[in-house]
């Protein structure tokens, strides 16, 4: 069974930074693409950053410029570094990974930017 564990939220100052860590517990290769979604308190998930097997990189457009995606292949591990954070990127931020027969989720972490 697939593991993915989140860690790095927290409470940050309006442009401040974070990252975010999403550690899987099998091969990131067996993935088509590994994922960052966040949800807003009373709002839909939405997707923020995804890198695929072949490291293309994909962004919402609110969050441009401002993070990155990356990956470790020998620690199993994604990233989502965050920079200039705003109060709109608060949020419970979701690592999600998929193949062709199943996706998986992590547990979330909360990401609070608040002065």
């Amino acid at each position: 069974q697939v593991q993915l564990v989140e860690s790095g939220g927290g409470l940050v100052q309006p442009g401040g930074s974070l990252r975010l860590s999403c550690a899987c517990s099998g091969n990131i290769f067996v993935f088509n693409a590994v994922a960052w979604y966040r949800q807003a308190s009373g709002q839909q998930r939405e997707l923020v950053a995804s890198i695929s097997r072949g490291r293309s990189t994909n962004y919402a457009y609110s969050v441009k410029g401002r993070f990155a995606i990356s990956r470790d292949i020998g620690k199993n591990t994604v990233y989502l570094q965050m920079n200039s954070l705003k109060h709109e990127d608060t949020a419970v931020y979701f690592c999600d990974a998929d193949t062709f027969t199943a996706e998986y989720w992590g547990q979330g972490t909360q990401v609070t930017v608040s002065s």
